[in-house]
């Protein structure tokens, strides 16, 4: 079983749109596994405190490593890298997602106000991704955001696994045009190279789409696609 564990000062966000969807049944299913840890519990002091303002002065409060390191050191017998969300990271895609499925799991910590103490992320070896180059309030819905991408490509979450072949992003490609009834819609007609029985000529014409999207589209993906 894939094991999700979440750092966060906010539990509650959780599941989330996780317990929905794809996601959410195979939660219930048991074919990944949800553990949330709330980092205030873990506060030096009964009041809960976890932060403090940031040496050399500066906005906001930072929380404290002593707090964090407790919070993480609690699901050390959790296997999988341990992820900081943060716009400093590497930029997540559907091949971190897919690395990230072939691992026992992930712990996922979810920063919130100005960020964490930095000797936290150097002591514990800690990866930094990002979802975007966009600011969030804190990490949870990042890490919502890559729990989703990375359980629906483990092992029978999705019923027909040759659909994910043919998704965007996998072979560096974007997903070809996607038709369904009525044939007719608005006078505008379903390409008659799907409707030909032909499947030679469909596979052939949902590459030369894809391409075709990719390169107009995606110029960043076209070079990966035209390099490999």
């Amino acid at each position: 079983m894939w094991n999700a564990t979440v750092l966060s000062l906010f539990p509650e966000m959780f599941p989330g749109t996780l317990g929905s969807s794809l996601a959410g049944k195979a939660l219930k299913n048991g074919l990944w596994n949800l553990n949330k840890i709330n980092i205030r519990d873990f506060a030096n002091n009964k009041n809960g405190k976890v932060d403090d303002v940031p040496f050399g002065g500066g906005h906001g409060m930072v929380i404290n490593p002593e707090v964090l390191d407790k919070a993480l050191k609690s699901v050390s017998a959790y296997e999988g890298p341990r992820i900081y969300l943060s716009p400093r990271g590497k930029k997540f895609d559907q091949a971190i997602a897919r690395n990230l499925s072939k691992e026992k799991g992930a712990v996922f910590i979810c920063g919130r106000y100005e960020g964490v103490d930095e000797r936290f992320l150097i002591h514990n070896d800690v990866t930094e991704v990002s979802v975007g180059d966009f600011i969030l309030s804190g990490g949870e819905i990042g890490a919502q955001l890559i729990i989703d991408a990375t359980v629906r490509l483990l092992p029978n979450v999705i019923g027909n696994s040759l659909g994910l072949v043919e998704e965007s992003f996998e072979n560096n490609l974007l997903e070809y045009p996607l038709y369904t009834y009525p044939r007719v819609w608005n006078n505008i007609e379903v390409p008659e190279v799907l409707l030909s029985g032909d499947h030679q000529k469909i596979k052939m014409w949902k590459i030369k789409m894809s391409e075709n999207l990719t390169k107009s589209k995606r110029p960043d993906l076209w070079s990966k696609y035209i390099k490999s």
